[in-house]
């Protein structure tokens, strides 16, 4: 074997894996986040957790990333580690399913069905339809296709690449004598589990070992153990994602490392205790892609059929290993885990960000009790719901921002601008119902009291403030731009419910029939309701112009205030928040 070998090795491996790495990113992007629903919502019982786990690992082309995902799940209390359970014995099987793909290299005949279902033959055609999709498709779900095609190709490429690559080596004495090595149970333990961890995958590790098997010199001995320390080796990449979690991540991630430490021992137990009465002819024979992709399918199978009725066992060692500690954080569905699939990380955003605009909401209907009866229990409750919005903008910002740097669809990279932008303005609303709060005090210590006739029209304005309110946060939560479209027209009704309000009271003072105190306290309270309406209508707009996919907050209306449309709205609105005449002779 020359040196061109060996490099032609090396660039097959660099290829197979990052085919491997792009095929992965694709599948993720494709799925948009629905995976990850799947696992946090449908694990009520393990049989049904083994199966999620196993379909969705089968999908995305890796256990380590499910696993982790897991992990994540777990460390911010959406999943209970004992629905965790099913699902990392799952995607153990899951993993299955690359292997099985990888074995198609090795296939022989020469019908045409079997020729086209060799990967030299078909991976090309793959190819080209993926670079037509990724070249002449603007649809995120065309380019997402043809961005795992391409992966697949370039996966299946470097596979042959390598098995090519590697046939000399069945001539060479040294490299028969190294494997033989790996007869020693111990020893193919260690190898399999050593090449998995520096990778970081079980489905790659095992796809180099399909690889190697073209040289005819890897045997069943040798590759039983290997494909066993390949499993414990894959464990790895969850125990480093549970540094610094919670107690239940960790536990998750010893969950997955005795699962497959047990499974390994009992297996190889079995296995050397039945060849030892029985001697098993094939062990000596020569292995193949296809058969490793057996021997990688009954381990896992076998392993999780055995140890599936243990759960609670080993549930019960995990959380004996961890001791109980603090428990997590309200933030902590903002899992750094969880940034590796930024459509579900999206997702956990908006779930943060639209309880923060219900915090908002709550403030508002405080403070609406607060300013007509002042209450120290409303007014602590606000100033701390405003406090807390200040914690949500600071975390939910900082890791938007990091997600923002992934790679992000189109569409998830959308709901990060609205996210980023409306975060902002529903932190605003909860300052303005602070300063109400300093009204509502005001108002009591100067012993200040409206008018049967004021407080009438100050509930409209409320009531139209309050349903700007309900609007947004509906349109937010949902993504409706139908919903965020009425909140613009009702903005502008309140714009003149203030004007119109700022003129009577300025009536009335000029009048003598109120206060300077009453007058000023009025303006204060009508000016921090209209200031509410502004950043309801910010997010509306955001919402609006971002999924026309061109954001200018400023300008989205402007185009759309000569429409029937919102002229219909708007007037709709005026004639439900009508203010009563104003009579001047009116005793205030």
């Amino acid at each position: 074997m020359d040196i061109f070998k060996i490099f032609s090795m090396f660039g097959g491996l660099a290829m197979f894996l990052y085919g491997m790495n792009v095929m992965g990113e694709g599948l993720e992007k494709l799925g948009g986040g629905r995976f990850e629903k799947i696992l946090e919502r449908l694990t009520s019982n393990p049989i049904k957790g083994v199966i999620l786990g196993a379909a969705v690992t089968a999908v995305i082309q890796s256990s380590s990333a499910t696993t982790v995902m897991v992990v994540g799940f777990v460390n911010s209390g959406i999943m209970k580690l004992s629905q965790a359970i099913g699902i990392i014995m799952g995607a153990n099987i899951g993993t299955t399913v690359t292997s099985w793909i990888l074995s198609l290299s090795g296939i022989q005949g020469d019908s045409f069905l079997v020729q086209i279902c060799k990967p030299a033959n078909f991976t090309p055609v793959l190819a080209l339809i993926g670079i037509i999709f990724i070249m002449a498709s603007k649809s995120d779900r065309k380019q997402n296709i043809g961005t795992i095609l391409i992966g697949f190709s370039v996966l299946m490429f470097g596979m042959e690449t390598m098995s090519s690559a590697v046939a000399p080596l069945k001539d060479v004495p040294q490299f028969t004598s190294i494997l033989t090595l790996f007869r020693n149970p111990a020893l193919g333990v260690l190898a399999g589990a050593v090449l998995t961890a520096v990778i970081q995958s079980s489905s790659a590790s095992v796809g180099i070992l399909q690889a190697l098997s073209a040289t005819g010199q890897i045997t069943f001995g040798a590759a039983i153990p290997i494909i066993m320390g390949q499993n414990i080796g894959t464990c790895v990449t969850a125990l480093i994602s549970c540094v610094g979690a919670g107690k239940n991540a960790k536990r998750a991630a010893m969950v997955h490392l005795y699962f497959n430490i047990i499974g390994t021992v009992l297996f190889l137990i079995i296995f050397y205790t039945a060849n030892a009465f029985i001697h098993f002819q094939f062990t000596d024979g020569p292995v193949d892609p296809f058969k490793i992709a057996v021997v990688h399918t009954i381990f896992n199978i076998s392993a999780t059929a055995v140890l599936l009725p243990f759960s609670k066992l080993l549930e019960k060692i995990a959380r004996m290993t961890i001791k109980d500690g603090a428990d997590i954080s309200g933030f902590s569905i903002l899992d750094e885990r969880f940034l590796q699939t930024p459509s579900f990380a999206v997702e956990q955003c908006m779930t943060l960000a639209t309880n923060m605009a219900y915090i908002a909401k709550d403030s508002f209907t405080l403070v609406q009790e607060c300013v007509a009866k002042y209450s120290e229990q409303n007014d602590k409750r606000i100033i701390e719901n405003e406090g807390m919005a200040d914690e949500y903008e600071d975390t939910l910002g900082a890791y938007l921002i990091k997600l923002s740097a992934q790679k992000l669809t189109a569409s998830d990279s959308q709901k990060v601008s609205i996210l980023l932008h409306a975060i902002s303005d529903f932190e605003k609303i909860t300052d303005y119902t602070a300063d109400l709060v300093f009204t509502a005090r005001e108002k009591r210590d100067k012993d200040i009291h409206f008018s049967e006739k004021t407080r009438q029209e100050i509930t409209i304005m409320v009531n139209a403030v309050g349903e700007i309110i309900d609007l947004t946060i509906s349109a937010f939560s949902s993504g409706s731009v139908a919903l965020a479209n009425k909140v613009e027209p009702l903005e502008d009704v309140i714009d003149r419910l203030r004007n119109e309000l700022k003129s009577r009271q300025i009536r009335r003072m000029q009048e003598g029939r109120c206060s300077v105190n009453q007058g000023f306290v009025l303006t204060d309270y009508i000016t921090s309701l209209e200031k509410i309406s502004d950043h309801c209508a910010n997010v509306a707009a955001a919402i609006i112009e971002l999924n026309n996919e061109n954001y200018d907050v400023h300008n989205v209306m402007s185009h759309r205030r000569n429409k029937d449309s919102y002229k219909a709205m708007r007037e709709s609105f005026n004639k439900k928040y009508a203010l009563p005449a104003s009579v001047s002779s009116s005793a205030e």
